[in-house]
């Protein structure tokens, strides 16, 4: 999320230099992750995001807000006329990629081996591969092959 994008300052960074740290100040709860996972898989409403999820109003409604505020979600007019719905921005899109490695860690390592779960796939009802974070060059990178540089 790039700082344009961000409406609501948060003074109390965890860690401020970190952009892990950052990311998780602002989305790092279960709920909120649960919340984006919802909206990029077509929720709107606050009775679908509660249906889905199975959150209790008070912290639905809190998370809403705060997605809202920090720029990952924004409110608009359902094209019912009625209510207001909620669609991801840029921001939130964005974070499509952190969703799916979740997804595909969890395929890995939060289930028994053949035990059932869901799978996404694309349009053409194909599971999506495993991402691969690799360098300008095509290797492929892990703990081993990258550090943190610090910028000051």
């Amino acid at each position: 999320m790039s700082r344009t994008t961000m409406r609501a300052p948060k003074p109390d960074w965890t860690d401020p230099d970190c952009p892990v740290a950052r990311t998780l100040d602002l989305v790092g709860d279960r709920w909120s992750l649960l919340v984006i996972r919802d909206a990029m898989d077509g929720a709107r409403s606050f009775t679908e995001f509660q249906r889905r999820t199975g959150i209790a109003r008070n912290i639905l409604t809190e998370r809403l807000r705060k997605l809202t505020a920090y720029g990952l979600l924004a409110q608009r007019t359902a094209p019912s006329g009625r209510r207001q719905e909620y669609v991801l921005t840029d921001a939130g899109r964005d974070l499509f990629s952190v969703i799916l490695t979740l997804r595909q860690w969890g395929e890995r390592h939060a289930f028994a081996p053949g035990e059932a779960h869901s799978t996404l796939v694309d349009e053409h009802g194909t599971p999506v591969p495993e991402i691969v974070p690799t360098s300008a060059d095509g290797t492929p990178l892990d703990t081993a092959t990258t550090h943190v540089q610090k910028t000051r």
